[in-house]
């Protein structure tokens, strides 16, 4: 009797925990980089591979780093919302381009717009690895101090903008 019981608990658990699971929403994956500095780099850029760019140019502004690559759809989709947040001058909008071809990002780039106001070319993808990326799109929002605030997993919408990501550039901005 007791091995029916112990049996029985063990389903009920696994059901339970399927049920909490069903539950959670895949684009909060929890980012450890949440309030931690952003990691360094220093990379060639997209449009002029003699330039470099860095993080640490950024620093003292409140600023977004979009991950994209031209191989992918959902990057298109929310390609509309990245270049209304770069036209709003809610804050600089700065993409890095993942494990691409600039043979293949430029004419991408050409053919959509350019909203960035550079662009990191990460061919190797070795940054988005230190970064957390799990997939392309990603963005983040990183502040003053160079300081990760915000990461959002997946194509950004005029929801996300107006409800979390204008918000807290606004509360970045403020000094709070």
């Amino acid at each position: 009797m007791k091995r029916v019981w112990w049996t029985l608990g063990v389903f009920v658990a696994l059901v339970l925990l399927l049920a909490v699971g069903l539950r959670l929403n895949p684009r909060e994956v929890p980012s450890p980089l949440i309030g931690k500095p952003a990691p360094a780099f220093e990379l060639p850029l997209l449009m002029d591979p003699d330039k470099k760019f860095s993080e640490k140019t950024m620093l003292g502004k409140v600023w977004i780093l979009n991950v994209w690559a031209s191989w992918c759809p959902p990057c298109l989709v929310e390609h509309p919302v990245v270049t209304q947040v770069s036209r709003s001058g809610m804050a600089p909008v700065v993409g890095l381009n993942y494990k691409d071809k600039r043979e293949d990002a430029l004419p991408w780039l050409k053919r959509n717009g350019d909203p960035f106001q550079l662009i990191a070319f990460d061919a190797n993808g070795r940054i988005g690895i230190d970064y957390g990326v799990y997939g392309v799109p990603e963005t983040y929002i990183i502040d003053r101090q160079g300081v990760i605030r915000y990461k959002h997993i997946g194509p950004i919408t005029a929801d996300v903008v107006k409800q979390e990501m204008e918000p807290l550039v606004r509360k970045l901005n403020a000094g709070s």
